[in-house]
Order: C-alpha cells, then structure tokens, then sequence
C-alpha cells in the first residue's frame, strides 16, 4: 500500500520512451544514455519508462539513486506478450521488452509491492500485447504503459480498461494515482484522448501522446518538454504534480 499523502507532497515525475527495442525505426542505441543523463540532473521522484528492454532498468534505476536528494531508488520492470510465443516480447538483443518504473524509497523501505496486467483487447494484426504495471511509489500509486499505436480503436478501449478498471483497483489499494504513459492518443484526435480518461482527473501532455494523468487529490503544478537529442523519436516530459 502507498504512504498517506499529506498536505504540500509534491512529486515531479518524469515519462521517457526510449525506443530501445532495436527493430523499430526510432531506435538509435543511445537513447538509454541519454536517459540516464536527464536522470540525473533532474532528480525526479518517480520516472515512467515504455519501450525499454530488461536490462535497462536497472541503469536507469541507478541513475536516479546517483542524483541529487534520492536516498535510494527501486523498480519494477513489465514484458509486453508476444501473441505468437505466449511468453515474453523480446528485445532485438534477446531481453524481454516492455514497460517499466523507477522511483525514489526512503532508506529502509519494503520492497515495492507492483500490481500489472495485459489489456484484454488487442490488435489481433500487432504481435506485441500492450501492458500495464503499477506500484507503490514516493507515496502515491504510480503506474505506467504503452497503449497500441497500430489501431486507435484499439487504444481508446485499452484506455477505457486502464482509466475504468485497473486505476479505480490501484486507488482501492494505495490512494491516489499519477499514471505515465505513451498512450497513443491526442486531445483533438480521433478518438479523442478525453473520451476515455474520468471527469476531475489532472493531465499534462508533451504536445504529443505521451501524458502524465493523476486523481483528483493532485494537481499540475508545471510541466515541461526535455530534449533527448535525437536519441528517441519523444522527448521526455517532466511533470511537478502538488
């Protein structure tokens, strides 16, 4: 279960899609890299990671636990499924590829308990089946994924299940939510991101498809683009949620 969220908590969350799976044509083998270096500096409190192979995770979990006022850092690591095997998507290197998060824990902290899944509709013609994982993080549930960007039908209903089912369990379990993700969906679009997502929710966006949504305790204190120079095909965003 998450901490108590008191008064005043603020918490800057950082969603990164990297690219990194080495078959797509955004992928460059530097993006991990560079990733790490806005770590780093920015020192977010929780970091929301789609299209990253296994062992990414953990330098980029030992990213955030060198920077500035972390005291220690955890993760949690999610494989999409690959319909054609039933295990896991891999990476063009072997590793499973999929989702994952980092966040900051206090020294002493138990183990992060995660909760994760695989969306009950996918696109039949996509080998890859998109997921979701969610744990508790900096004293919130944090949760993150990577919703289809072959069939935006396909996603709208994947977000319909993620906004309808697995963030109402994830506040029955721990409290407030603030979900990262690449959701492949735009304000303005067809479907229009809004359809799916629940009235009072705050929400900031890189002026793309990746968002970071949170319930209604919090708010959006700022948000900004980072560069990742040509690294990825996203820039990273960074979101101080109050």
């Amino acid at each position: 279960m998450a901490f108590p969220v008191t008064v005043g908590l603020r918490l800057r969350v950082l969603q990164m899609n990297l690219c990194n799976s080495g078959f797509a044509g955004c992928y460059t083998g530097r993006a991990v890299a560079a990733a790490a270096a806005v770590i780093r500096a920015e020192a977010p409190d929780v970091v929301t990671l789609n299209e990253v192979c296994q062992n990414d995770i953990a330098s980029l979990q030992a990213a955030l636990a060198a920077g500035a006022h972390v005291d220690t850092a955890a993760s949690v690591f999610q494989p999409a499924l690959d319909r054609r095997s039933g295990a896991a998507f891999r990476c063009d290197n072997g590793q499973p590829y999929g989702i994952g998060l980092v966040t900051r824990r206090p020294p002493g902290s138990a183990p992060l308990v995660s909760t994760s899944g695989i969306y009950p509709v996918q696109d039949v013609r996509d080998p890859e089946e998109r997921a979701w994982v969610c744990v508790d993080a900096a004293g919130v549930e944090a949760c993150t994924t990577h919703l289809a960007n072959t069939d935006a039908a396909v996603a709208e209903a994947q977000c319909r299940f993620l906004f309808g089912t697995v963030i109402p369990g994830a506040r029955a379990a721990g409290g407030p939510v603030v979900l990262g993700g690449d959701l492949n969906l735009q304000v303005g679009g067809s479907p229009d991101l809004r359809s799916c997502l629940p009235g009072g929710d705050g929400r900031a966006d890189d002026g793309g498809v990746q968002n970071v949504v949170v319930s209604p305790e919090f708010g959006i204190a700022s948000h900004s683009a980072i560069g990742m120079g040509g690294t990825t095909d996203h820039p990273g965003l960074l979101v101080t949620v109050a």
